[in-house]
């Protein structure tokens, strides 16, 4: 999706605005110089969380490289014209779950809170990677059934339910019973 190289393109112009090189980005935000390059260069998409740790290390919000433009007051977002913006995975090369994220405020300049409508696709493996990241999190489930592994606990929600969690707390979210599941995710994270 070329959406998905704009974060990479965007974060290298940052990055070299405020005259960062790539080494102290990296260590700033606790990530492998190549993994910064593989996103700056190749187009390879980071983590959610390690978007955040990026966004953090250069003092912006995560919106800044999810933005396709900005817009004063209210952005709305009628049913069914969700945009496409980014599929997340983990920072392992053979990812376990797959995460489509569909903005629903992509055009709200200055915004604090970054909504989503999340698509969960099944996975056969076991052993969830946890990853972890400033702020908090609101999952509301739209659809089918997710488990989320928080900290030592497991959480079970259905169609309906919601938690509000820590996301500094280790964490992962994954579909249940091997089939698709749907959230609504509000995520925040301080600048």
């Amino acid at each position: 999706m070329k959406n998905q190289k704009k974060i990479g393109k965007k974060i290298k112009a940052f990055r070299e605005f405020r005259k960062i090189s790539r080494e102290d980005l990296a260590l700033k935000a606790n990530l492998d110089e190549g993994q910064l390059e593989a996103i700056e260069e190749k187009g390879s998409v980071p983590s959610l969380g390690h978007l955040i740790k990026i966004s953090r290390a250069l003092g912006v919000r995560i919106g800044t490289f999810l933005d396709d433009q900005e817009k004063i007051g209210p952005a709305v977002v009628k049913a069914g014209e969700e945009k496409a913006s980014f599929s997340f995975s983990t920072k392992d090369a053979t990812p376990r779950e797959h995460l489509n994220f569909f903005s629903l405020a992509q055009a709200k300049a200055d915004r604090h809170m970054e909504p989503f409508v999340v698509e969960i696709e099944p996975s056969n493996e076991s052993d969830y990677k946890l990853s972890s990241h400033e702020g908090e999190e609101f999952i509301f489930v739209m659809e089918g059934s997710v488990e989320i592994n928080y900290g030592k606990d497991l959480y079970q929600l259905e169609k309906g339910d919601s938690i509000y969690l820590d996301s500094i707390v280790a964490h992962n979210i994954h579909a249940a019973a091997n089939q698709k599941a749907k959230l609504l995710a509000v995520i925040y994270t301080p600048v």
